[in-house]
């Protein structure tokens, strides 16, 4: 079954489009958490970040980097945030893979954010040396 993102790119489910290129759509998100949230939305349908090739996804990244300077320019937002939700646990609704260009404002009363942990002693050399590269 199809994708919601993937109705979208064939035309089958009306969509504010922004830019659209081989490669990538970009839409207005039809629930926004602000006016102009965008997403940069591969044509292919890449379940998530891992799976999507890194030529595709450094271009997916060009064209939010534009989506972002359009945003701030012309609405004048303060600031963006840049997301992608990676898998189900993250809070991915749907498995192919968008990037989300969000518009903020100096208090627009929205909040994004996680609770921080600490590491036990010791511990954070631990995963350093297990997730070095």
């Amino acid at each position: 079954m199809a994708t919601v993102f993937e109705m979208i790119i064939n035309g089958e489910i009306p969509s504010t489009r922004l830019y659209e290129d081989d490669e990538v759509l970009v839409i207005l998100d039809i629930n926004p958490v602000e006016k102009g949230h965008s997403l940069v939305i591969s044509k292919t349908a890449y379940p998530d970040f891992t799976d999507c090739p890194a030529d595709r996804l450094g271009h997916m990244m060009e064209i939010a980097q534009k989506v972002d300077l359009k945003l701030r320019s012309t609405l004048g937002c303060d600031g963006t945030n840049i997301l992608i939700n990676n898998g189900p646990a993250a809070g991915q609704e749907i498995p192919h893979l968008h990037i989300h260009v969000i518009p903020r404002y100096k208090d627009d009363g929205q909040s994004f954010g996680f609770g921080k942990k600490k590491y036990d002693e010791g511990e954070i050399a631990q995963y350093g040396a297990r997730l070095a590269l």
